[in-house]
């Protein structure tokens, strides 16, 4: 006899049981099969995407934001966009946490050592990063496009941000996270979005008591969490049931959750975390490998290829002269605001421009500011969609250009060596003999 947890759809799609009542209400009345193809065809674009760059050579990221524009902008044309699921609460949740964990990887970057060394020039590339964008594109929204004061500051807030995300996978894919060159980078990002962070929170979010108990409960992670990892390193630390990963993403989700309950973002305590693990957990290379392949090749396509879906081609279109002054506005007060700074710390050429370029990148907090705003009444629904289209290209221009034209290539690192064969077979044999101990231990 069938199952109804197992066929609960008649073949119309009707629902049998009570069972097939609680599915149809937890899926929205799709079908789970419907799931399936959509995720099976967001991976097929990211696959693609990959392909792409890599004969382009640039950031497959740039790449997957570009072919979410290009993907959307045709499924309305032909008006299928909603069968893409872009805004399917499950694959809104896999974006999100492919940026929570994206985050997580980009704080874990940073050396502390290095950090100490820089902190002059992270603090001070950063402040500058988001204070002549806030002020230059608040002046310009209010005084030339004729926004009001509080969408002209929604504006300035949403255009200061970096995109911690595009940079990591900058970094990541031309291998300058493992120098100081990008380290110092990813802590000047760090620093500037969380000026963007400060200024939405003291201009639009009044502090409440759920913040305390988020500041609170992120402190007590920050101080507990590192440790606690620590320690499950020594007793689990090459188990295959990853039981460090499943610790460290469910306190990463149940920051999240206390993050949105509270009226912030799960992206900064990721980062955070991120942080505080640099010095010990995030030492393991191999786990942090094995952490870059889930979130690299299952999350961070839906979060970059629905980044991209988010822009309203037809406000775009309609309006192109308010995006190109945002977008000017953007990246003109980054570049004059950020390059004579820089300048104090880097003298070559290219590593001034190819630095300034990167701090000139926007996603992730600036479409959080543009979607806060637009929530919250603050902006109307077409300056939230010039905001984040202008968000959206400065994830890609920027980038591209620095990619193209001014990578210090002095400063790659040496390329890996050629993996061991014979080491990666023993490698194999040791996790698979733990793997047959630990079924031994619980059995």
């Amino acid at each position: 006899m069938e199952s109804p947890v197992e066929r609960p759809l008649r073949a119309d799609g009707s629902c049998r049981t009570v069972w097939c009542d609680a599915v149809h209400t937890l899926t929205g009345g799709r079908n789970v099969q419907q799931y399936f193809a959509v995720a099976a065809l967001w991976l097929a674009l990211a696959a693609a995407a990959a392909v792409l760059a890599y004969y382009l050579r640039i950031a497959i990221a740039l790449v997957e934001i570009c072919l979410g524009v290009v993907v959307a902008a045709v499924a309305s044309h032909y008006g299928v966009f909603d069968q893409l699921g872009s805004e399917e609460t499950w694959l809104r949740f896999l974006a999100s946490t492919g940026a929570v964990l994206l985050t997580l990887l980009a704080g874990a970057e940073l050396d502390p050592g290095v950090m100490r060394t820089k902190l002059a020039e992270v603090a001070v590339v950063g402040l500058v990063g988001f204070a002549a964008p806030f002020l230059g594109c608040a002046a310009l929204a209010h005084w030339l496009l004729g926004w009001g004061a509080q969408p002209s500051l929604l504006a300035g807030v949403a255009l200061s941000t970096t995109s911690m995300a595009v940079v990591y996978a900058v970094m990541l894919e031309t291998g300058f996270n493992r120098t100081g060159f990008g380290k110092g980078i990813l802590g000047a990002c760090f620093v500037n979005d969380l000026g963007t962070v400060v200024a939405l929170g003291l201009l639009f979010a009044p502090f409440t008591w759920r913040t305390a108990v988020f500041v609170a409960g992120t402190a007590a992670a920050l101080v507990l969490l590192p440790p606690w990892l620590r320690r499950l390193t020594r007793i689990y630390g090459h188990r295959t049931a990853a039981i460090r990963t499943k610790v460290l993403v469910a306190a990463l989700l149940g920051l999240g959750a206390l993050a949105y309950w509270s009226g912030s973002e799960a992206v900064l305590p990721a980062y955070l975390v991120g942080i505080a693990l640099a010095g010990g957990a995030a030492q393991d290379h191999h786990w942090i490998r094995r952490l870059r392949t889930l979130t690299v090749g299952f999350l961070t396509p839906f979060y970059f290829l629905r980044a991209g879906m988010l822009v309203n081609a037809a406000a775009v279109a309609a309006a192109p002269v308010v995006v190109l002054a945002l977008l000017a506005g953007k990246v003109g007060t980054k570049i004059f605001g950020l390059y004579p700074v820089i300048g104090r710390f880097r003298e070559e050429r290219r590593e001034r421009w190819y630095y300034t370029l990167m701090m000139s990148t926007g996603l992730t907090f600036g479409t959080i500011a543009a979607l806060y705003g637009y929530t919250n009444g603050i902006v109307t629904r077409e300056q939230y969609s010039y905001l984040v289209a202008v968000v959206i290209a400065t994830a890609v221009v920027p980038t591209l250009v620095a990619s193209l034209a001014f990578v210090p290539r002095h400063l790659l690192p040496a390329a890996e060596p050629a993996p061991d064969l014979a080491a990666a077979a023993a490698l194999e044999l040791d996790l698979e003999r733990e793997e047959a101990e630990e079924v031994a231990d619980e059995g």
